[in-house]
């Protein structure tokens, strides 16, 4: 195969990041947006050694489970990279994606539960962070291109919450009006660099972040000023990120007008949220992501449960109701001070957070005599270190419940586990994000020894 060669090919599997999997003289190709079942001439757009990328230039034969896409920039952004297919096979492609990495690992005798669906299938983001560049001489706001950082300028975002939508709209204007030049990557200059609207789903209040390069820039009074008119509105920060990176936030976040937090919950309890905080991004499934985990870990009110990974304390305090005690443990301080207050809001006196790193923490607790009954892992995307599950297992918990949003390192960390005397029957999947290729899991490692 060669660059800009048309071949025929017959899509037999998606891969793992929802392209189109076919096989061309032997060679593997993969084609974006091409459906199994699907015969497609697809042009080559790059060749590796052993496979080639390639995108659709004609449909054949289509698939019975294709869906006609609202807008094609979807696709091609990767923002919504599974619209095209039926939202029933969007869940089944997903429990095969955690059964395939199972059944490699020779754990096919775990059993992988149907996975669970979002009530909302689109509109249904709390959060969005979206670039602005110029394009064509005019401020944008979009998505990146596929495997690129070209940017395609968007006005409807699909997955996000419809007013996060009318926010970032009048913002993107408001700059425009104000001549705010965009952030060229390239160049590392101008001043915004991305917009992030935040909106708490119970409560309708909204959170405008500016990303700038600049912790100030000329009219960036007066763009403030136009932006708190902005109906839902009620605080407006912008966060400094001088550094040449692909790291979105910076580190240092200054209040320019209205409230520190905005407020929304999760189940009956509300939680504050300040710029940083992790919060899960789909208001209507996170309650049923975390009912499902405690339910699983079959909680007791003699238990002490440990919340590794705390953040603002959205699992933990979920929990406490049915434990004696929950230890949450953050490296990030501020997240600590956020949930000590979102305790104290709820009135929930049985929740103390620390900040630390929980591999410090957990020893010495356990030195001291401490029983940690049950841990709760929800990590970031590269899952947990040996250094943690060293340690987690040395707390001689009986039961350890991992929450993942990588099912890769999922299973590479459950194999650890079960190294040292763990063991599971089942994995949970949850749709957390649903039209892209993404999966949440749940699963209790249980000690046998």
């Amino acid at each position: 195969m060669k660059k800009n060669e048309i071949v025929e090919v017959e899509i037999t599997d998606l891969s793992y990041e929802a392209m189109g999997v076919g096989h061309v003289d032997g060679e593997t190709v993969f084609v974006n947006n091409a459906l199994p079942g699907e015969i497609v001439k697809a042009k080559i757009l790059k060749t590796k050694k052993a496979f080639a990328f390639a995108k659709i230039e004609e449909i054949i034969k289509e698939s019975p489970d294709r869906v006609k896409v609202p807008l094609r920039q979807y696709l091609q952004t990767g923002l919504a990279s599974l619209a095209h297919l039926k939202y029933d096979k969007q869940l089944e492609f997903k429990h095969q994606q955690v059964a395939e990495l199972l059944k490699k690992v020779h754990l096919d005798q775990i059993k992988v539960n149907a996975t669970l669906p979002s009530p909302l299938q689109d509109s249904y983001r709390n959060k969005a962070q979206v670039p602005v560049r110029e394009v064509n001489g005019k401020l944008e706001i979009g998505f990146f291109r596929r495997h690129s950082h070209d940017l395609v300028p968007l006005e409807d975002f699909f997955t996000n919450d419809k007013e996060i939508d009318r926010v970032l709209l009048a913002v993107r204007d408001i700059l425009r009006e104000n001549h705010v030049p965009a952030y060229d990557e390239v160049k590392h200059q101008g001043e915004v660099r991305y917009l992030e609207v935040r909106r708490g789903i119970a409560t309708g209040e909204i959170m405008v972040i500016l990303v700038c390069l600049h912790k100030e820039f000329p009219r960036l009074a007066k763009v403030v000023d136009q932006i708190k008119e902005i109906a839902g509105v009620k605080s407006i920060f912008l966060n400094h990120n001088p550094r040449k990176t692909n790291v979105i936030l910076g580190t240092s976040d200054y209040l320019l007008w209205g409230k520190r937090y905005i407020d929304d919950k999760i189940g009956d309890l509300t939680f504050e949220i300040s710029p940083q905080s992790f919060f899960q991004i789909n208001s209507s499934q996170t309650p049923r992501l975390y009912d499902l985990a405690i339910k699983q870990a079959g909680l007791k009110d003699s238990d002490l449960i440990v919340d590794a990974y705390s953040g603002i304390g959205t699992i933990g305090l979920s929990a406490a109701k049915y434990v004696k005690e929950v230890r949450g443990v953050e490296v990030v301080k501020a997240a600590v001070k956020d949930a000590k207050n979102n305790a104290r809001i709820n009135q929930i006196h049985n929740a103390k957070y620390y900040a630390g790193k929980a591999e410090d923490l957990m020893p010495k607790w356990a030195e001291k005599g401490l029983k940690t009954d049950v841990i709760f892992v929800d990590p970031p995307r590269k899952g947990l270190s040996p250094d943690f599950i060293e340690a987690a297992v040395k707390t001689g918990p009986e039961k350890i419940v991992y929450i993942s949003c990588n099912p890769a390192t999922l299973v590479r960390d459950m194999q650890l586990f079960m190294e040292k005397g763990y063991t599971t029957d089942e994995v949970s999947p949850v749709d957390m994000f649903p039209q892209t290729p993404h999966v949440e899991c749940v699963t209790v490692l249980k000690r046998t020894n």
